[in-house]
C-alpha cells in the first residue's frame, strides 16, 4: 500500500496530489441523486440558468469528497483505521460542471492515541483548486492511523 504510517508523518509536511479531477456532468448528477439531495440548483438546468451563477452548481459535498479523496493515494491508501471528523470546511469559490480539481495536504498535527497504543492521530488540512487556480474547497480533517511499529514483524496492515 502507498499510504503512510502514523510515524512517517511530519507536521508540516505539504502533499500535492495527483493527478486532478475533472468533473463531468454524471458525476454530479449521480452524486446528488445518490445523496438524495432535491436542490434544484444542482439538478435542473433551466432552474440553474436563471440563478447567480447561470448553470448547474456542482454538489459542495461531491466537492468535498473528491478533494478528500484525492489525497489518499500519498496519504492514507491502506494505513488508516477511520476518520474521526471532519472540521472548518469552506466552499469559497463554487465548481462548474468540468472544471477540474486537484487537491493538496497540509499536516497539521499529529498525536498518539491515549486509548488504542497501536494507533495515531494526524490532522489533515486539505485544499481544493480549480484549473484556475481558484480555492474551491478547505477542511480540516482528523484521521485515526495505523503505527507501522504495532504491525507484526515484515507484516502489512
Amino acid at each position: 500500500m502507498s499510504g503512510m504510517y502514523f510515524e512517517e508523518f511530519e507536521v508540516g509536511a505539504r502533499y500535492k496530489h495527483q493527478p486532478g479531477r475533472t468533473v463531468t456532468e454524471t458525476d454530479n448528477l449521480l452524486f446528488t441523486t445518490m445523496s438524495m439531495n432535491p436542490q434544484p440548483l444542482h439538478l435542473d438546468i433551466e432552474f440553474a440558468k436563471g440563478s447567480q451563477f447561470g448553470q448547474i452548481l456542482v454538489n459542495s459535498l461531491f466537492t468535498l469528497a473528491t478533494v478528500v479523496g484525492l489525497s489518499v493515494g500519498d496519504t492514507t491508501l491502506g494505513t488508516t483505521v477511520g476518520n474521526l471528523g471532519f472540521d472548518e470546511t469552506r466552499f469559497p469559490n463554487p465548481v462548474f460542471i468540468g472544471d477540474t480539481i486537484y487537491s493538496s495536504t497540509v499536516i497539521v498535527d499529529k498525536r498518539e492515541s491515549k486509548s488504542r497504543p497501536d494507533w495515531g492521530i494526524v490532522t489533515f488540512r486539505h485544499e481544493g483548486h480549480n484549473q484556475r487556480d481558484e480555492l474551491v474547497c478547505t477542511c480540516v480533517r482528523n484521521g485515526m492511523m495505523i503505527r507501522k511499529s504495532s504491525l507484526p514483524e515484515g507484516g502489512a496492515a
